[in-house]
């Protein structure tokens, strides 16, 4: 067997990209290292060059998603210039993508409170939160937010909109459609932190 993507320095990227397909697409129990190692087509000690165990590989993939989807709220709120509009679109990236990778998402917040998570793991995962409490104090500095606690109000942001995604991928909206729950949501969020009702 030959080992083509250790060589060419890209086979970190590789196993990856090709678990996180798996785990996107079966869930956590379908990845094996092995498997792993010969869908890529080299030798698994090649693999173990990148990834010493599951434990090293899971952190890694925690790490791409969380960078993924802070990214993705980092394009959603710069794409508006209302705390509103900025609600709206941080939030339904957040729920979008957790809809679009319910499986990724799960062994995110599973692999932060693993004893051995990475510190880059821990500083993305916190990253999302900064996002939320940035958005609030700016709003709240343009009069846009109601005076109050900063921390606590993102808390409510957060945990709401969190609470759709969990809702949403566990299929517990009852035929909802994820976004319909996810504005209904976010409008009763803004309510509550600014006082004035959603049109």
């Amino acid at each position: 067997m030959t080992e083509r993507a250790y060589h060419h320095g890209n086979l970190r990227q590789e196993l990856l990209e090709r678990a996180w397909a798996t785990i996107d697409g079966d869930g956590l129990d379908a990845l094996s290292l092995r498997q792993l190692a010969r869908d890529v087509g080299v030798s698994h000690g090649a693999s173990a060059r990148h990834f010493a165990d599951r434990t090293a590989l899971l952190d890694a993939i925690a790490v791409t998603g969380f960078t993924r989807m802070n990214d993705a709220l980092a394009a959603a709120v710069t794409s508006e210039t209302t705390f509103a509009g900025q609600l709206h679109a941080a939030g339904l990236a957040y729920i979008g993508f957790a809809v679009d990778h319910p499986a990724i998402l799960d062994l995110m917040y599973k692999a932060k409170h693993h004893p051995d998570a990475s510190p880059e793991l821990a500083a993305l995962s916190r990253a999302s939160m900064v996002v939320v409490n940035e958005l609030v104090g700016e709003a709240q500095a343009r009069g846009e937010v109601r005076s109050g606690d900063i921390e606590r109000q993102s808390l409510v942001v957060f945990a709401a909109v969190h609470g759709v995604a969990a809702l949403a991928t566990d299929d517990l909206l009852d035929g909802v459609h994820w976004r319909d729950a996810a504005e209904a949501t976010i409008d009763a969020v803004l309510s509550s932190l600014t006082g004035v009702d959603a049109p």
